[in-house]
Formats: structure tokens, sequence, C-alpha cells
């Protein structure tokens, strides 16, 4: 493995996180901030407690799941479709770095601004509501193997795109409803009947329930489910990226 090729590309990645400081991490903890002051204080005060927990500590792994899949697949998206959009990707590729080299540089970083993200949003919500973390390793696992697989996305996002409006197109019209629709805000135990059944075509709702356990101790679905969703997703980003260095589709047009 070529270690200096992974480590300039990963190094420059993370070098651009810290000259857009404002846009990577200082906006989306802002904005999770307001979310507990306008959901966890002013709604969540008037609400009884979820599960034994309170409203405001209920929300917190909706939120960090929230900011993990939308984070990942923007900055992975951006990283590779800026170098195609300059040209600078014919570089990459005539370069002695493999496939899986470019692969691990982009969505290594993508993934580690995410997880960072992360966890400095578990940090801030630690100031408005009381936490506990049931069961912090798979808590980590749960954070680190979804910011991997939806940076992944997001490098695929990047790769398909062909402008700059295609990157949000799946952020913001596809993944982000998902979020909100798959138990962020509330259990999808107080849903009525039918409508609990059609949230499990939801696979969103299997990331936050799993995440969520980690932290309470209980979920809305299994937790065996929600680890097999997330190794799903994991799985098929890798086959669809597999197929895209090894066809070379929109990687070189």
């Amino acid at each position: 493995m070529n270690l200096h090729a992974v480590r300039a590309i990963y190094a420059f990645e993370m070098a651009r996180t810290a000259r857009t400081l404002m846009q990577s991490i200082i906006s989306p903890m802002v904005s999770t901030s307001l979310y507990f002051i306008v959901f966890g204080s002013a709604i969540g005060s008037r609400m009884p407690t979820v599960g034994g927990v309170s409203y405001g500590a209920f929300i917190v792994p909706g939120l960090i799941m929230l900011s993990i899949l939308t984070q990942s697949i923007s900055n992975a998206s951006f990283a590779i479709y800026f170098p195609k959009y300059t040209g600078t990707i014919y570089e990459l590729l005539s370069a002695p770095v493999s496939a899986f080299e470019v692969v691990l540089s982009y969505v290594g970083a993508a993934a580690t601004k995410s997880v960072v993200l992360g966890l400095i949003i578990l940090a801030t919500s630690a100031i408005f509501v009381p936490l506990h973390v049931e069961h912090p390793i798979w808590m980590a696992g749960f954070l680190f193997l979804t910011a991997t697989t939806f940076s992944l996305v997001g490098f695929i996002i990047g790769i398909l795109a062909t402008g700059f409006e295609n990157l949000q197109v799946v952020p913001l019209l596809i993944v982000t409803p998902l979020t909100f629709l798959g138990g962020s805000f509330y259990s999808i135990g107080m849903l009525p009947p039918f409508w609990q059944k059609v949230a499990l075509f939801n696979p969103v709702v299997y990331l936050i329930s799993g995440f969520r356990w980690s932290f309470y101790g209980f979920a809305d679905v299994g937790v065996g489910a929600s680890v097999a969703v997330a190794f799903g997703f994991l799985i098929t980003s890798l086959a669809i990226v597999g197929w895209i260095f090894k066809t070379g589709y929109r990687l070189k047009a």
C-alpha cells in the first residue's frame, strides 16, 4: 500500500476542513444547539418522558445521526467531485495510487470529519440535557460504521454528479426527509399501527434505533436488525464503488 499517497490525500482533505471551519463544524454545532433550545427546552418541557428518558435526552441520538448522515455525504461528495470539476482527477488516476487507496483517503477523511462533528454535538448536548451512554463501545461502533458507510455513499454521489447542484439532491431531498421520518424526534411506537409498519421500510429507522439503543438500552427495532442494515449499506456501497473503478463509469468522463 502506498501509505505516503494515502497520508497526503487524507491530510489535504483534513486541511480543507480547517479552512472551512465555519461551514464544516461551527454551523452544524449551532444548528444542533437551536434544535435543543426549540425541541429540548420549549417543546420537551411539555412532553412526558420517552422510555423513562427526558425528551431532550431522547432526541440526542437522532440529532447526531441527522448530522452524521448529511455531513458524511456532503463532505465525501464534494471532495471527489471538485477534482473532476477542475480536471485534476486525471493526475490522481495516472498516479501510482490504487483505487483502494483513493477510496481509503477520501472516505477516511470524510468519515473522520463526521465522527469529530458527532462527538462535538454529543459534548454540546451535554450542556443542555443530562446524558448517559449505556453502551459506549457500541455507540462508537455505530458512529464509525454510519460515518464510513455514508461517506462511501457521498463518494458515489460525487462521482456520478454532473454539476454542483447534483451534490445536494440526495442529502436534501432523500436523506434529510428519511431521517426526520425515521424516529429522530419521536419513537415509532407512538405512531398508529399501520404507520409503524410503514416506518419499518425506512432504512434510517434502523440506524437511529440502533444508535439510540447504545445510549439508553431500548430501541424501536432489534439491535441485530440495525447492525444488519448498517452492514448492508456498507457492502452495497463498496460493491458500487468497486464497479465504478472497474468500469471507469463517470470517473474518466
